[in-house]
């Protein structure tokens, strides 16, 4: 298993050949919203294969509108509609794997058209199941347009939320954590999209332990980490002065890391986030969990903005997607930045194969 030396919340590669079967499966992405840049990012990722080194991926969706995409974009992409088992051959032949949804896109670059709705869901549907049932290593997915699916009955607030139901198989949903990675900085936000008003009163010491442990066991088994390192920031400033500015470090985060550290884990807080991420400071956690969403994600998009990967934790599958959205004003026009998505892919065949390894050692064990 890697050291902590690795770096803050950075995964070492596997050794060659370790994972086995598990390396022969190819990666699976999802085009998210057509109208967006999602094609126009995985088509770039495939023409920067080679330089970038990229794994062998399968997009899910209509082959005919990846084609069309290509063309209005100039470029010359050629495509194998393919099974997942079939993909690295063709992936290493120069052709972009298709997996056929038989669901046609039909909104137009720029232009989201809730029509649409219908093929995002068959291409994310498309490649769950293959990573579900085993036929594809790990899910990445483009974004998607929350207005767009919520016009057409979507009823999440997102993938995270949407993954988290499918992975029930019927029973209680498993709690599914946000992580922005970069090789830089890995940062959890315990609440998510939700006003700031609200968030002193849904973080509470259940929810953090709950996230710790979490994002603990994700590390050791995904990324490699025998022992995470984690760093609680507090909610106010200074991490509350000692409860003179507000209560909650003192009454619900201190309360929290305690319970985590009397439990093994290596985990420090709360913690003045106006501190937190200065080079110094980062070099002592492996990940940072902040009480909302800006508190942690502005600094990550500072740091990484163009290399930064949204990783689902807490889920029994792999899922990675580009730290960014759909940017309609981009899409078609060939400025797209494919960075994001390429670190997406690159990290989740990383967590694919050390998760790989591990349970091939526990099995020889």
């Amino acid at each position: 298993m890697p050291s902590q030396a690795a770096g803050p919340g950075l995964p070492a590669p596997a050794p060659r050949g370790a994972s086995g079967a598990a390396a022969a499966r190819p990666l699976v992405l999802s085009l998210g919203e057509p109208a967006g840049i999602g094609p126009d990012i995985a088509l770039a990722a495939f023409d920067a294969r080679a330089a970038r080194d990229l794994p062998p991926f399968l997009v899910t969706g209509g082959p005919a509108f990846l084609a069309a995409r290509a063309k209005e974009l100039g470029r010359t992409v050629a495509l194998a509609v393919c099974a997942p088992e079939e993909a690295s051959a063709a992936f290493a032949a120069g052709r972009l794997p298709v997996f056929d949804t038989g669901v046609t896109a039909t909104a137009a670059p720029g232009c989201p058209d809730a029509t649409s709705a219908a093929s995002v869901l068959a291409s994310l549907d498309a490649g769950l199941a293959l990573v579900q049932s085993g036929r594809a290593a790990a899910l990445v997915t483009n974004p998607l347009a929350k207005a767009v699916m919520s016009a057409a009955g979507f009823g999440f607030p997102g993938h995270t939320e949407y993954l988290a139901h499918r992975a029930a198989a019927g029973g209680p949903p498993p709690r599914a954590v946000m992580l922005i990675w970069s090789p830089v900085l890995a940062v959890v936000p315990a609440t998510i999209h939700v006003p700031l008003a609200a968030v002193p009163g849904l973080i509470g010491i259940d929810l953090l332990v709950e996230t710790g442990r979490i994002v603990a066991a994700d590390m050791a088994r995904r990324f490699g980490l025998v022992r995470p390192r984690l760093a609680f920031a507090g909610l106010n400033p200074h991490a509350g002065e000692a409860g003179t500015l507000g209560r909650e470090d003192v009454e619900i985060i201190a309360p929290a890391v305690a319970a985590l550290a009397a439990e093994g884990l290596d985990v420090r807080g709360p913690l003045p986030a106006d501190t937190l991420f200065h080079p110094q400071a980062r070099a002592a956690y492996d990940v940072a969990i902040g009480m909302y969403h800006d508190q942690v994600l502005a600094p990550a998009k500072a740091l990484a903005f163009h290399d930064g990967v949204n990783v689902t934790l807490g889920l029994p599958f792999i899922r990675t997607s580009p730290d960014h959205g759909t940017a309609f004003d981009l899409a078609g026009t060939g400025r797209a930045d494919p960075s994001s998505l390429i670190a997406a892919l690159r990290l989740a065949r990383r967590l694919a194969d050390t998760e790989a390894q591990a349970q091939m050692q526990a099995r020889t064990a």
